[in-house]
């Protein structure tokens, strides 16, 4: 019997993946890090958005990552959320010597899924808890933990300045929005099928009496 068509495992995928967060958490410095293996130390903000790409292959399908690094001033909120539009995952990040930036995580994901139609509960999403390298820390690993596994999100703690979990913490994510894309393109496949005219279901034989 020949198959419907299927997801060519050698084709690229191209996957948007946001990074937000509160303002000075280092979504610019992680995004460095993984991207070129360099810790971006210009703490100039990030006003709107800026894209850096990335090739990686996951279960042997190639990616391109497109990542979106995003302002953290609150006066840019309403503009960052136009960039959540299309994306396959998202990266929240805080800093675990800021205990402000970790309590604004709720505000960042309600704000993010009231943006992404439709509605996922289980929309691709990681936590970072960033600058594990510093000796202050404000939100101890357990606090950052419990939250995270209410919400059912992987957590990370990292160190942009260290290489610390960053890439795992974006395999992660990339792994988590590749499944997802492959169940939505595996979803409309079948939902195409159906609709074929073969597939109508038959009509019951009309009876003569």
């Amino acid at each position: 019997i020949p198959q419907g068509p299927s997801m060519d495992a050698s084709k690229k995928v191209d996957l948007k993946i946001i990074i937000i967060g509160a303002l000075g958490v280092g979504k610019t410095s992680l995004l460095h890090q993984y991207v070129h293996k360099t810790f971006y130390e210009d703490y100039r903000t990030t006003l709107g958005a800026s894209i850096l790409t990335k090739v990686l292959a996951v279960d042997s399908t190639p990616l391109k990552l497109q990542i979106w690094d995003t302002g953290g001033q609150e006066r840019f909120r309403s503009m960052v959320s136009t960039f959540y539009k299309g994306s396959d995952g998202c990266m929240l990040a805080f800093d675990v010597t800021d205990r402000e930036s970790f309590e604004a995580l709720d505000n960042w994901r309600d704000d993010f899924l009231d943006k992404v139609i439709p509605r996922e509960q289980d929309f691709p999403m990681v936590v970072l808890g960033n600058k594990i390298d510093l000796s202050d820390r404000q939100v101890p690993r357990e606090t950052a933990s419990a939250w995270c596994k209410e919400k059912d999100i992987p957590y990370f703690e990292v160190s942009a300045k260290n290489d610390i979990n960053v890439a795992e913490a974006f395999e992660t994510l990339a792994k988590q929005a590749l499944s997802t894309y492959k169940g939505i393109f595996e979803c409309y496949l079948t939902d195409s099928i159906k609709l074929t005219p073969n597939d109508k279901p038959k009509q019951p034989k009309q009876s003569c009496c």
